[in-house]
């Protein structure tokens, strides 16, 4: 029978977003695969981890995508892109605490790919005047991701609703972010 790696790298992502100490031995239980099996196809944990950001990334650059983040306003466009990461925002939140995909040389330009465009909509939403001047539009995208994580991990610990997830990190977001009248 041939191994389900969608599966594998979900059933990881599960886990490891419950518990980033699991084992491979963990790992493998969670996939309902044995030890070997696993370290077959992903030779330790950084393999496996290099296959869950490859995995992070793309459902992030399809989030990107499927919010169409140049329609309409950039708080609308933040309000589709929070709900498009949502099925997705437990595994970016394990991977955003993976301090060695963000280090050294080896860093996947895939990331870079993700800032760029995040941060272009913030800006545009600065540049129309919806979005507050004094806050940089790095700012405002890092905000965004550990919002994400957070809401994740709440929803994740049963301490908010998930259908409650995109509204609480969008009002918290652009609440801070607006840019208010002056007196």
């Amino acid at each position: 029978m041939a191994l389900d790696r969608d599966h594998v790298l979900r059933s990881a992502a599960a886990l490891l977003t419950r518990k980033s100490t699991a084992t491979m031995d963990e790992v493998a239980k969670a996939a309902g695969i044995s030890r070997a099996t696993l370290h077959r196809h992903f030779a330790g944990r950084d393999a496996l981890v290099r296959a869950l950001e490859a995995l992070g990334i793309a459902e992030c650059e399809a989030a990107l995508d499927t919010a169409r983040l140049d329609e309409g306003s950039a708080g609308e466009a933040v309000h589709r892109l929070v709900r498009a990461v949502e099925p997705s925002a437990a595994l970016l939140a394990f991977l955003y605490t993976e301090n060695q995909l963000f280090e050294g040389e080896e860093q996947n330009q895939g990331w870079a790919r993700i800032d760029e465009r995040v941060t272009a909509l913030f800006r545009r939403g600065q540049e129309n005047g919806e979005f507050r001047i004094d806050l940089t539009p790095a700012w405002l995208t890092e905000a965004l991701y550990g919002l994400l994580a957070s809401g994740a991990w709440a929803v994740s610990e049963g301490r908010v609703a998930p259908k409650d997830f995109t509204h609480m990190i969008v009002e918290l977001l652009l609440g801070g972010a607006l840019r208010r009248e002056e007196s």
